[in-house]
Parts: C-alpha cells; sequence; structure tokens
C-alpha cells in the first residue's frame, strides 16, 4: 500500500489483469510527462525552500512510491476503465491547485495520491458509470479511509470548483500538446491525431457545465 511504512507500492488487484480493449490512450502518455516534468522542478524547488507547503500535507507519504507516475496512470487506466477525458480534468485539478496554493508543490512523496484522488473525482463527474471509492483505493494501493479523506481534502482545497466547460478542456488538452511539441516529446506514434480530436469520442459535453 502506498500509505504503509513498510511498503511504497500498491497491492495487485487479485485475479489475471483484465484485457486491454486498445492501447493506452496517447493522453495518459502526455499527462504522465508532464507530471513527471512538474515533479522534477518542484523537487528542486522543496529543497531551495526547505519544505512543500502545508496545504498539500494529507496527500504525502512516508516516501516516493517505486512505481513510476506513467505506469501508475496506465494502471487506474486499466482497472477502473474511467473515460480517457477524466485524466485530462484530473490534470485541470492538479493546475488549479497549482495557483490557488502556489506554496504547496507537487512533488514524488504526493503526486500519486493527488492522481487518483482527481481522477476519481472527475470519472464521477463525467462518466455515467464508475466505481466507487473502495475500488479506487485498491487499484491506488491506498487504504478507502485514506481515500476518502482526500477526497474530502481535494474538495475543499478546490472550493468545490470540479466543473470544467468544455472551452476550458479545450485550452487544457491545446495547453498538453503544446508542451509535448515544445519540449520535442514523441509518443504514441500509433495516433498522432490532436489530443482533443482523439477525445471527442469519449467527452460528453453533457457531463460538463459550461
Amino acid at each position: 500500500m502506498l500509505t504503509a511504512a513498510g511498503d511504497d507500492e500498491p497491492d495487485l488487484l487479485v485475479g489475471p489483469d483484465p484485457p486491454m480493449e486498445s492501447a493506452t490512450p496517447r493522453v495518459l502518455t502526455i499527462i504522465s510527462r508532464v507530471m513527471e516534468k512538474l515533479v522534477a522542478r518542484n523537487e528542486w524547488l522543496a529543497k531551495q525552500t526547505k519544505g512543500f507547503g502545508d496545504s498539500l500535507e494529507a496527500f504525502h507519504g512516508v516516501r516516493a512510491p517505486s512505481i513510476s507516475i506513467t505506469k501508475y496512470l496506465e494502471r487506474i487506466y486499466k482497472y477502473t476503465k474511467c473515460s480517457p477525458a477524466c485524466f485530462v480534468v484530473g490534470y485541470v485539478y492538479i493546475d488549479r491547485l497549482a495557483h490557488k496554493h502556489p506554496g504547496s508543490l507537487v512533488v514524488s512523496t504526493n503526486v500519486h495520491r493527488l492522481l487518483v484522488t482527481c481522477v476519481m473525482i472527475a470519472s464521477k463527474i463525467l462518466d455515467d458509470v464508475h466505481y466507487n471509492n473502495e475500488f479506487y483505493a485498491r487499484v491506488g494501493g491506498v487504504s478507502n479511509a485514506d481515500l476518502n479523506k482526500m477526497e474530502l481534502e481535494l474538495l475543499f482545497l478546490l472550493d468545490f470548483r470540479v466543473t470544467v466547460s468544455y472551452r476550458a478542456f479545450e485550452t487544457y488538452c491545446f495547453h498538453l500538446e503544446k508542451e509535448i511539441l515544445l519540449n520535442g516529446d514523441i509518443c504514441s506514434p500509433q495516433d498522432n491525431r490532436p489530443i482533443q480530436e482523439s477525445l471527442s469520442l469519449t467527452f460528453s459535453l453533457s457531463s460538463v457545465y459550461v
């Protein structure tokens, strides 16, 4: 479990892995790389400022999990089958946190818990059918009690601003695309379509508020 003192990696679900219906969505790879760069920058800032801020303390673990951000997001997608758009909206939540609480840094010891909490909340907003907190906790390698606390903490940190307009969604898709282009990253050669276009079949306008 991510929260256990002697274990730094999430427990696997019992039983064989479910078959993947398709390849990992390109947006997961892009968000993973953007988050990895954000964490690397914030780790440096944390060393300079001797801290990471108090606002995100509820999400901090004893140590950074050994599972990478990329593998962690792939794991969430594989088991929960939430729509890829949930990961974009989850990224929106993290960006809103960064702007509202600039002194609190997303670093290696809190990024995994933030991601699973943000994606879970996004799935409740976007998807007609979604798993409950207990299932997300098992997938994310945290206790159900901890995930419940983190969900409530995140909602208050965001002032319950968990809806995302279609215009904002498009803006963030373009931002993510630009980040990858500026840094010369190449990912998912099987699907070179813009992020927003690749999500057009899974992102329902009726699921967000304009």
